[in-house]
């Protein structure tokens, strides 16, 4: 059997903004990418059945945009308001969590959790997920937290100005 976890960090929020971090906003930049990046994961069949995200206006926003790409019902969003700049462990627990019978599921949330995780499966370390970065993972697992104790069988990271 086959899961897919993708690792989306959310797309180019402000950064004036005067209120509490979570509630920051995308830029346009960050909702041009999002779209961007959400139909090249379309383009290539790399659809999942559920997204995950944190709480946080900026990963929301993203999230609600990758659905509406991929026509997922909002339905199929779940927040996680412990995914607000999680670290690595939390995050892995998230995809653990997912249930068995789900193949594919997308998380949004933040660096440095983000990037971190993606380190400890990729074989090539990358410095930084970029905003709207995405890392695909894919297992050959039948049970999510196997992949715990397995390498992906394939990877790839993407990125706005990724040139494909």
């Amino acid at each position: 059997m086959i899961k897919n976890l993708y690792l989306v960090r959310h797309g180019k929020a402000v950064s004036d903004y005067l209120g509490a971090d979570i509630d920051r906003s995308l830029k346009d930049r960050g909702i041009n990418d999002s779209y961007s990046i959400a139909e090249r994961l379309l383009k290539n069949n790399q659809v999942p059945e559920l997204i995950v995200s944190s709480t946080a206006a900026r990963a929301l926003h993203t999230a609600i945009i990758f659905a509406r790409v991929f026509k997922l019902p909002s339905s199929k969003i779940r927040l996680e308001k412990d995914l607000y700049l999680a670290d690595p462990q939390t995050i892995l627990d998230f995809a653990c969590k997912t249930d068995d019978h789900i193949h594919s599921v997308l998380m949004v949330g933040h660096n440095p959790g983000f990037t971190d995780l993606s380190n400890f499966f990729l074989y090539e370390g990358i410095d930084n997920i970029p905003t709207t970065g995405v890392i695909g993972l894919k297992f050959d697992i039948d049970f999510w937290p196997d992949i715990l104790n397995i390498r992906p069988i394939e990877s790839f990271f993407d990125y706005p100005k990724n040139i494909i």
